[in-house]
């Protein structure tokens, strides 16, 4: 390690590489020597790395607090709890997706959080990846713009997240879900109302659904052009209820939804999907 009278030899440009883009270990005494040097930039360089300690300890007790119901299952000998979270309810068009991940035990990723409260896109995409590089195993299940129709979307998103479920390579002990209980579920499992922003595991379940989606629609976008589905992704934002009513629907709209049906010239309440029978969900076939 670099000694501390040799870093205050260097210039400031210096010292911000090596201690900010760097993330170099920092000796003891160098921020209080900085914040004492004469040089303006240095004291500057102090303050920033205090900053920067003060965020790191405040995203690390985040985190910890996010891992509250994990540490709570694994005490008791659950040890492998599964998070499980679904994308995609409200657009208009495209399936709905449901994310399943197994996370390693106290696991803490800088940035992991409710995928709707990460409005970078590219962060997004980079968290995904680096969830899906680091769990025990991860899933995606589909519901399909059919089955959306048929059973409705309330009831998609749980065939969804079965799907999901029972794609994971290896069997969960425990099972946590957002806000919903997964039917035939054949493990414990718990539904925590904004349960994305407050378990670990669901928080990964909803960046790697919401990911998966959106990658989705983008390959839609090329085959339906002049919808905008790679921008809005088939919510139905005013521009997309415009282009709906101006184009018609697709194939991938979804019937079921009150403004496709106006765009159809349909009524607007489809009420034979509140007479399918409950059991729909364990017959749908699986979604490639």
């Amino acid at each position: 390690m670099t000694t501390l009278e040799n870093l205050l030899q260097k210039s400031i440009p210096e010292l911000r590489e090596l201690l900010l883009k760097r993330s170099r270990p920092l000796p003891k005494g160098l921020v209080a020597a900085l914040e004492t040097d004469h040089r303006q930039g240095a004291q500057q360089l102090a303050k920033r790395i205090r900053q920067r300690r003060r965020s790191n300890r405040a995203e690390g007790q985040r985190l910890h607090s996010l891992l509250r119901f994990e540490i709570e299952l694994w005490l008791k000998g659950f040890r492998l709890v599964a998070g499980v979270d679904e994308a995609g309810m409200a657009p208009l068009a495209g399936p709905v997706v449901a994310g399943a991940v197994i996370l390693p035990q106290n696991y803490k990723l800088r940035g992991l959080n409710d995928s709707k409260k990460i409005l970078d896109e590219t962060r997004r995409d980079e968290l995904a990846a680096q969830i899906k590089q680091d769990a025990i195993c991860w899933s995606v299940g589909f519901a399909a713009v059919e089955e959306i129709d048929k059973i409705n979307i309330y009831h998609a998103g749980l065939l969804a997240m079965q799907r999901a479920l029972n794609g994971l390579s290896c069997a969960p002990h425990f099972v946590l879900v957002d806000a919903r209980r997964i039917p035939n579920c054949a493990v414990p499992q718990r539904g925590i109302i904004h349960g994305d922003a407050l378990s670990a595991t669901i928080a990964a379940a909803s960046i790697i659904a919401k990911t998966t989606r959106d990658a989705h629609m983008i390959e839609l976008d090329a085959i339906y052009s002049g919808y905008g589905l790679a921008a809005h992704k088939g919510y139905p934002t005013p521009e997309h209820c415009r282009i709906l009513k101006q184009l018609g629907a697709l194939p991938i709209h979804r019937r079921s939804f009150a403004r496709v049906r106006e765009a159809l010239g349909l009524d607007p309440v489809q009420t034979q999907l509140f007479e399918v029978e409950s059991d729909v969900i364990i017959s749908a076939p699986t979604f490639p």
